[in-house]
């Protein structure tokens, strides 16, 4: 007879082992996961930090994305420093950063016959040949500040300007401060030029990036156009206000003065242009050409009473 163990129908279990690894491992390994989450360091980029503002992120404001608030900038900076200082208008100097005082250039002559200097003997001398134009234009800002300075206006008239930077422009610039007027200087970023003098009045030296909104604050605010002798700097902004006046985009009438007989007619021939039909005969009606400072002085102070500019104070085009 079979016993309950020997029954055909009785299942057979393996008996389980009662060791105590297993359950001591999967602890093991989740308190070895904990404490890992732990020592894991939190990122500093996360909601922890307060995210930067948009007006003070250095990378979004150069980005292209931010370039109409780097023009409106460049219109509404200029707008206020001049509001706050109460200038009205100017007289806008243009000419060569190249042309230096005649004491400058026999210095540079001096060291360039003794090897010292970096420029040649013959450029040297031919600074020094233009250098009664830094003196003359000089003695021009200085005039015209001592006359727009006794001048009975309630805000500050006839404001000397320049391009900010040396040459010519330092001399429009001094001869300013010499009559003890303001003194602007309108600069512009450049890679290999100095941007601004010692001679534009504190607050009153702007740098610009934009070529365009730097324009736009000479032509808006001057009274009369000096145009010293110069390279493609000036010539371009001679020709680009005149394009203005001719075309009535400059509906003001404002004198336009070319320093230099000597210089303007050799470098260019407008009555050839009159001769080849691309500009009429009344367009060079649209300027004078000055050889003395008495000239200009003269020109200029007559025809801001002839033409309006001292009756009607303040900026437009």
């Amino acid at each position: 007879m079979k016993t309950d163990s020997q029954s055909p129908h009785t299942i057979k279990t393996k008996p389980t082992a009662t060791t105590t690894e297993g359950p001591t491992q999967t602890h093991a390994s989740q308190t070895s996961s904990l404490n890992s989450i732990r020592k894991t360091p939190v990122p500093t980029d996360t909601a922890t930090t307060a995210p930067i503002k948009f007006y003070r992120d250095a990378e979004f404001l150069n980005s292209p994305d931010a370039r109409p608030l780097r023009i409106m900038s460049e219109y509404h900076g200029p707008e206020s420093v001049l509001a706050k200082h109460d200038i009205t208008d100017t007289i806008v100097f243009f000419g060569s950063a190249r042309i230096l005082s005649r004491r400058q250039c026999e210095q540079d002559l001096s060291r360039a016959k003794t090897g010292q200097g970096t420029i040649t003997v013959k450029m040297a001398q031919q600074r020094l040949a233009l250098s009664h134009y830094h003196e003359e234009c000089r003695e021009l800002a200085k005039r015209l500040t001592q006359w727009s300075c006794g001048l009975q206006s309630t805000g500050k008239r006839f404001v000397v300007c320049s391009g900010g930077g040396p040459g010519l422009m330092e001399a429009a610039n001094q001869g300013a401060v010499e009559a003890g007027g303001d003194s602007l200087g309108l600069g512009i970023s450049l890679p290999h030029e100095q941007t601004s003098n010692d001679y534009i009045s504190k607050d009153l030296s702007f740098q610009f990036h934009y070529f365009f909104m730097r324009k736009y604050w000479f032509a808006y605010l001057a009274k009369a156009f000096i145009i010293m002798p110069g390279g493609f700097g000036t010539l371009d902004e001679l020709l680009e206000i005149l394009t203005l006046r001719q075309t009535g985009k400059m509906t003001k009438k404002v004198p336009i003065l070319l320093y230099g007989q000597d210089f303007w007619n050799r470098v260019i021939n407008f009555d050839a242009l009159v001769d080849f039909g691309t500009i009429s005969p009344e367009d060079v009606e649209l300027f004078h050409i000055a050889n003395s400072v008495d000239d200009a002085f003269n020109y200029i102070t007559n025809a801001l009473i002839e033409m309006g500019g001292l009756d009607h104070p303040g900026g437009g085009m």
